[in-house]
């Protein structure tokens, strides 16, 4: 018997009123695990019930740890009728079963039901007790840990990075189930709530399989995704990178920390396992990389797990002494020379693997080819066997294969940030991969771990190299202007580089960066079957072009010749396409300067026209010499001989853009160039053209003060503060009018993202100067004529102390004010162990994580008037990013996946749409932080709303909201209080600044 799972129900705490009688409740509580279920003693007429059960027992496989969670279950006891259900709780026991992370769950969880939201809260303590398996046939996982973050843990360091796995598991969606027509609304969404989360375990399973059979230890980079297919079933699958970890370890777990440099301090993106000061690798110890996917790969038997509670040394490397310095255990020599010849039998196959990472430790990337992406549209009830995932396992096979074949075009070996998007509508679904072709260190995937002073050996230039184009200039596979590097003159960069991964920490950039973005609207007209598909099909490569070529604009509009953490969505509806292209926009130094943006028209002879182009030019000129000085663009001039001018072809080749010039003399006249680089030319020449130059010069411009880009942080700032503020918007818009043209649907999906924009930036004015990174936009089509934007980010200081005292101040007096003078949407008030935040009330659904503006004992204070203990607990910080300004991460509790329903049959009496995704966001929120509490966390960091689907019924005032939220639980130390046990006489001012009593 593998495990032993116990639990303990303690009490409950403001449960709703069941007994309209006496205006009480008589609750107890059913406790499930697997198919066994245990019941607590009914306390009679109490609103706080004191159950203090004894431990309830399971015995089960610790595969069945991994796939059920526990269902704890409140309800109201009648004599002669049902019990009345209050709400559920599920927890996940998956960060138990990992030594390394929490050995018990304890705590106040919030009570959810699916139709009434958050009905009070529930004390439980869960543990468990695991036991050696030494069966090498067993199915569990137990020990694989899980990471949400695109880049290397911090605390950790990678011994190893094995390649790319990937799974996905079907059921049947329980919502088109025929017993659904007879069942509550209640029951069906709890069986579909239930149903995910045993499909989640499975998968996370699964996959954690394949990663000890590849010798690894962890998944990072884990994307989860769920597919909602209709009468097709209900798909849930993942991709990762597959790792192995090993902990570093360099304090003693007590008491004292060393102090060390931290993102506030230091913020260029973090290298892997930043953590350890004074280390040779504390600023990210190189990763070697077995370039070979999961399909190529011979599991050998030195590869198998001993024990289901093992520690990191699972791994490749054997158990040996680990010294302070954090030198990396040398492997064995046979196994060495193992690893050594499976490497190079995976380069000989010329094997493309894919990393779902983002962010690199310097010298791992070596050159980037360009952003390759493929899509395809299928039909799902063309699937022969719904219930098995053969077919759609095949159809991410051929994107998969596409991809390869478009990284082996651009003399790639490897995709790096990489990710796959579905989107679905009826029998539609289109497929969607992306990343950016790139050629990694030789020596990461032969040598193993490398000292520092090796790590940039193979690389000419650690602040160019990466641009440096991999493919053979003579023989390129797609139309391109190149020019010499501008940093060390000696290899060819392409004019402009599109790339989905963060920018590397070794670029040399000029200037700040920005946020673009490109928005597409078109029609389509309905239809059913393959013939739908067939229409889809021929508009998606239109619609991607036109996505390129305003994200091309935009860019040159801004001075800028390179774009990062690009991220391309296509959503399908009945009548409708949607596009939505984000990323940041950069000037890299090793680039040329981009040309200016020349308007050209096919009707010289019409003098008003020629006036009007002439205007129109002379706004593109002026907007572009602002945007230089704004973002702080001035590229230092080199002489022209030692670049050299672009690379003169024989035949001159035709341009990727229809709007390239082809006339040096327009230049020159122009004035828009720098040295022989040429405009690019914007020919007018239909009502579509007039409408693209147009919302070229009409696009938003960011308030003073602000900046903003979705990577995690803002190229070319470098003074972060600790105040941070993390935000979800999501803004539902419906048409009115049926017979929209394509101009006046993008006109309306423009204005509903720059408006949301607009708000965001109106209620974070108190902390200007600031910029919102991490911007992560997500589009949909719900219904027909249903338009849906959700935006999560988080607001990050970056000023001086006087300047961020002010800030605090105004952000002080701003909190106050807005609760006072606005009403709370949703009245749950969790204590101060879960210290729910107070999310404010706004028109279009927005919920806001008030973090560090505030002085942190005011915030304390602030909570702890509204907690019941009156105890004061630090709030759990949450935040999109993979760190924490101002403070380290010192451990990994796990992974925090959660899925939840909302319905509602009283849309307008909650407050509209808005009202009621407020409310229900607001509630993600605070039963996120509850877990974590209970985990001992006080933060989560790489947090994200995968999934936010939402459906309304306004005729019979009825809505339905579908969210997914993901994350990694951590404990976190700030600083000053680092500084504090490292030092001990310190100051009263210093010890009043801490906010570390989670830890």
């Amino acid at each position: 018997m593998p495990g032993k799972l116990k639990a303990k129900i303690v009490a409950g705490r403001h449960l709703p009123v069941m007994d309209r009688a006496s205006d009480l409740t008589d609750a107890f509580v059913e406790v499930k695990f697997g198919n066994t279920t245990f019941k607590t003693d009914v306390y009679p007429k109490s609103l706080n019930p004191q159950w203090n059960s004894e431990w309830f027992k399971f015995e089960v496989d610790d595969e069945d740890l991994q796939d059920e969670p526990l269902q704890i279950t409140v309800l109201d006891h009648d004599t002669y009728s049902a019990n009345d259900a209050i709400g559920k709780v599920y927890i996940d026991i998956d960060p138990l079963l990992c030594s390394e992370a929490a050995t018990v769950i304890s705590g106040w969880l919030p009570i959810y039901d699916t139709i009434h939201g958050i009905r009070g809260e529930i004390n439980v303590l869960v543990k468990v007790d695991l036991f050696n398996d030494l069966n090498r046939f067993r199915q569990s996982s137990c020990g694989v840990k899980f990471f949400c973050t695109t880049s290397i843990p911090r605390c950790y360091r990678a011994i190893m990075v094995h390649g790319f796995v990937e799974e996905l598991v079907v059921n049947e969606d329980p919502e088109y189930q025929w017993i659904d027509r007879i069942r509550t609304p209640r029951a069906s969404n709890e069986a579909r709530q239930r149903l995910i989360f045993l499909m989640s375990g499975e998968l996370q399973r699964k996959i954690g399989l394949k990663v000890l059979e590849m010798g690894g230890n962890a998944v990072v980079g884990y994307l989860q995704c769920f597919d909602l297919e209709g009468e097709s079933g209900l798909v849930v699958r993942a991709i990762g990178t597959a790792c192995t970890l090993e902990k570093i370890s360099t304090f003693p777990a007590t008491a004292t920390y060393p102090s060390n440099s931290s993102p506030s301090k230091d913020m260029k993106e973090p290298g892997f396992g930043e953590e350890t000061p004074g280390v040779p690798l504390s600023s990210g110890p190189p990763t070697p990389l077995r370039a070979q996917t999961f399909s190529s790969f011979s599991p050998s038997k030195s590869y198998s797990r001993q024990s289901s509670s093992s520690d990191t040394e699972l791994s490749l490397t054997p158990k040996t002494g680990m010294g302070s310095g954090g030198s990396a255990g040398k492997e064995a020599g046979p196994l060495k020379a193992l690893l050594r010849q499976q490497t190079q039998s995976a380069l000989e196959q010329r094997e493309y693997p894919f990393f779902t990472l983002t962010a690199f430790p310097p010298g791992f990337l070596l050159h980037v080819g360009g952003v390759v992406s493929a899509r395809s549209v299928k039909l799902l009830d063309r699937i022969h066997n719904p219930d098995e995932p053969e077919t759609r396992d095949a159809w991410w096979e051929e994107i998969r294969q596409e991809i390869k074949s478009h990284a082996k075009a651009l003399g790639c070996h490897a995709v790096v940030g990489y990710s796959e998007s579905t989107s679905i509508c009826e029998e539609v679904c289109i497929l969607s991969a992306s990343g950016t072709a790139a050629i990694l260190s030789s020596r990461f995937m032969q040598d193993g771990p490398l000292d520092a002073e090796h790590r940039f050996e193979e690389v000419v230039s650690p602040g160019c190299g990466f641009c440096h184009i991999p493919y053979d200039e003579l023989n390129i596979p797609f139309p391109a202007q190149l020019t010499y590097c501008y940093c060390c003159r000696h290899y060819k960069v392409p004019d402009v580089l599109f790339t989905t991964i963060d920018l590397p920490t070794e670029a040399n950039v000029t200037g700040k960066g920005c946020l673009i973005q490109a928005r597409l609207c078109r029609t389509k007209k309905k239809a059913q079957g393959e013939g739908n598909a067939t229409a889809i099909s021929n508009l998606l490569p239109f619609l991607e072009y036109e996505l390129h070529t305003q994200l091309m604009n935009k860019l040159k509009l801004r001075g800028m010749n390179a774009l990062f953490g690009l991220r391309i969505q296509i959503s399908v509806g009945e009548t409708m396409l949607l596009g939505l292209a984000s990323a940041t926009g950069v000037y890299l130094t090793a680039l040329p300067s981009p040309g200016g943006i020349q308007i050209t028209g096919k009707t010289p002879s019409d003098i008003t026209y020629e006036q009007h182009i002439s205007n129109m030019q002379k706004k593109i000129n002026d907007t572009i010499t602002k945007n230089k000085e704004l973002y702080e663009i001035n590229p230092p001039e080199v002489v022209e001989e030692i670049i050299g001018s672009p690379i003169p072809e024989p035949c001159q080749r035709s341009r990727l853009f229809r709007s390239h010039s082809e006339s040096s003399d327009e230049v020159s006249e122009l004035d828009l160039s720098h040295g022989k680089k040429d405009a690019f030319v914007l020919e007018i020449d239909d009502t579509d053209a007039v409408e693209d130059i147009h919302a070229l010069l009409t696009d938003f411009s960011i308030p003073a003060g602000f900046y903003s880009c979705n990577t995690e942080i803002m190229p070319g700032i470098q003074n972060w503060t600790s105040a941070i503020q993390m935000f979800t918007s999501v803004r539902v818009f419906r048409l009115n009018n049926a017979n929209l043209t394509n101009q006046g649907l993008n006109k309306i999906f423009s204005d509903l993202c720059e408006n949301l924009l607009k708000s965001l930036y109106f209620k974070l004015r108190s902390m200007v100067p600031c910029c919102l990174c991490h911007l992560n936009f997500t589009v949909a089509i719900p219904e027909d004529e249903l338009i849906q934007v959700a935006v999560t980010a988080v607001a990050m200081s970056f000023d001086k102390e006087q300047s961020l005292e002010n800030g605090k101040q105004s952000g002080e007096k701003t909190l106050i004010k807005a609760i006072t003078d606005e009403q709370l949407q949703f009245n749950l008030e969790l204590n101060a162990e879960t210290s729910s935040s107070n999310p404010l009330s706004s028109p279009k659904g927005i919920t806001m994580e008030k973090a560090s503006p505030l002085p942190e004992g005011r915030s304390r204070s602030l909570r702890s008037n509204r907690s019941y203990s009156g105890s004061s607990v630090a709030v759990v910080k949450m935040t999109p990013l993979s760190f924490i300004p101002g403070a380290k991460i010192i451990r990994y509790l796990g992974i925090i996946n959660m899925f939840f329903i909302r319905e509602t049959t009283s849309l307008r009496e909650e407050g509209g749409v808005s009202g009621f995704l407020h409310t229900f966001i607001a509630e993600v929120f605070a039963m996120v932080r509850a877990h974590v509490a209970a985990l001992g966390g006080n933060a989560v960091v790489s947090y994200s709303m995968k999934e936010c689907v939402f459906m309304e019924n306004p005729n019979k005032n009825q809505a339905q909201c579908l969210i997914n939220v993901s994350g990694d639980a951590v404990i976190f130390v700030r600083e000053s209080e680092l500084e504090l046990t490292s030092v001990q006489p310190q100051s009263a001012t210093t010890q009043t600044s801490n906010c570390g009593e989670g830890t």
